[in-house]
């Protein structure tokens, strides 16, 4: 007896993709099962199937196909494995072939399980998540007025879909809440822009990741190139903000990381067979000529955001600035079965060019910024100055004799001040200007 599987992708997003997010890019070999799986079977454990088998169609409260027996219990074997490797049957399957192009339906979340609850890994940006304010690490309890422990991932999944316009409550628990927040989503239709930028200050720029799917790398160039001419044909400084991307696929993180890199490895890959035994190297040409760079990450960076940062890391080609990444470490291969469904399975791990595996782990930031909300305090302040003293003198500055101009306040996306609308692109921008003055890439 013989299986042939075809290996459709390789991808190193974050658990079970709650809303059609995994994204596939490329064809592996078709390869032959293994001999020695098929030669040495378990016949003692598939004997305690069969048994456990007829024990349920002959004696459950309610008769069950063995359609739904047989898929329960692939299911079952593959989420006692990992929590990122599952079966897909060929709906969920055609949903996720759909989501490489980067539009979908649902909420907006990547998603995961966590002590029988479903765990937000991140909200993606300008989605329904987002605007209703989930975070990375809330935990899911209810859906509607369903309890959410019991449920298996794909069934948690199943229930947060939904047609476009309709309605879903989720019940939230977040750590440092005393009470769970009840939060109403519209469900919507996701169209997810992977890259975007602007310019924060002339020559800074700033380009965000929102997810690695497979044109982000040809869309960061193209973006670059523009910020580019922005800047009269070269950039100072760049951010490149990575905070809560749960990752996409592999090549395109190679992709992204390749941009910035003049050579040398970007990542490699390690498992039990040949197909998942590979190394990534950079090409020639740093599209930034060597102009300094930032990293923004967080909590919510998970998979190929962490392959990208870990490069960027060990390569000195930036400064790692945030807080501890999410510590997804593995690579798993969507397998197409003959049903039309597919395995996503895990069958690598991922190591960083020095060695590093940070499976479980993260990626720990050169510079580590708390979590801190910054707000504008307005307050009347009546104590004497200069300025209010008789026959006080001039400062000596008039129009044209060299007087000091106030310096521009860089504003967010949202109009207020960049210090309080975002501290940590903030603060990543003030390190930007400190390396051009110092010369340090």
């Amino acid at each position: 007896m013989q299986q042939r599987m075809r290996a459709a992708a390789l991808v190193v997003t974050g658990v079970a993709l709650g809303f059609g997010l995994t994204f596939g890019a490329g064809v592996l070999a078709e390869r032959e099962a293994p001999a020695a799986a098929v030669e040495s079977l378990p016949i003692n454990e598939l004997r305690t199937f069969t048994d456990v088998y007829a024990r349920i169609k002959a004696d459950y409260v309610e008769s069950v196909d063995d359609k739904t027996l047989l898929t329960h219990a692939i299911r079952g074997m593959l989420a006692g494995l990992d929590p990122h490797s599952t079966y897909l049957d060929p709906e969920e399957f055609k949903e996720l072939q759909a989501g490489t192009s980067g539009t979908f339906g649902g909420l907006g979340i990547e998603v995961g399980m966590e002590d029988g609850f479903v765990k937000v890994i991140a909200p993606i940006d300008d989605t329904p998540a987002q605007r209703a304010g989930l975070q990375a690490g809330d935990l899911i309890i209810r859906l509607d007025d369903k309890p959410v422990q019991g449920m298996s991932l794909n069934d948690a999944v199943k229930l947060m879909r939904g047609e476009p316009g309709t309605k879903i409550k989720l019940t939230v628990v977040r750590k440092g809440l005393e009470k769970p927040l009840e939060l109403t989503l519209e469900r919507a239709v996701i169209r997810v822009k992977s890259v975007k930028s602007r310019m924060l200050e002339p020559g800074y720029a700033y380009v965000r990741i929102t997810q690695f799917q497979s044109q982000t790398g040809e869309q960061l160039r193209q973006v670059l190139e523009d910020l580019q001419k922005q800047a009269g044909g070269k950039l100072k400084g760049l951010v490149l903000d990575l905070r809560n991307n749960p990752g996409g696929v592999l090549q395109a993180s190679v992709s992204v990381a390749d941009a910035f890199l003049d050579d040398g490895l970007v990542v490699y890959t390690d498992g039990r067979v040949k197909d998942a035994k590979l190394r990534y190297s950079a090409h020639p040409g740093d599209l930034l000529n060597g102009a300094p760079m930032v990293v923004l990450v967080n909590g919510g960076s998970a998979s190929a955001s962490e392959i990208v940062a870990g490069a960027l890391q060990d390569h000195k080609r930036a400064i790692i600035m945030g807080s501890k990444t999410f510590g997804k470490g593995s690579v798993q291969s969507i397998q197409e079965l003959a049903n039309g469904g597919a395995v996503k399975l895990t069958t690598s791990r991922y190591y960083t060019p020095s060695g590093r595996s940070i499976q479980a782990e993260g990626i720990v930031p050169d510079i580590l910024l708390p979590q801190i909300t910054v707000d504008k305090v307005e307050m009347d302040d009546h104590r004497l100055k200069e300025a209010d003293l008789s026959r006080h003198l001039d400062n000596g500055n008039r129009p044209g004799n060299g007087a000091a101009k106030p310096a521009d306040v860089v504003n967010g996306e949202d109009g207020k001040p960049l210090a309080q609308s975002d501290f940590a692109l903030f603060e990543a921008l003030n390190m930007l200007k400190g390396m051009v003055i110092l010369g340090t890439r």
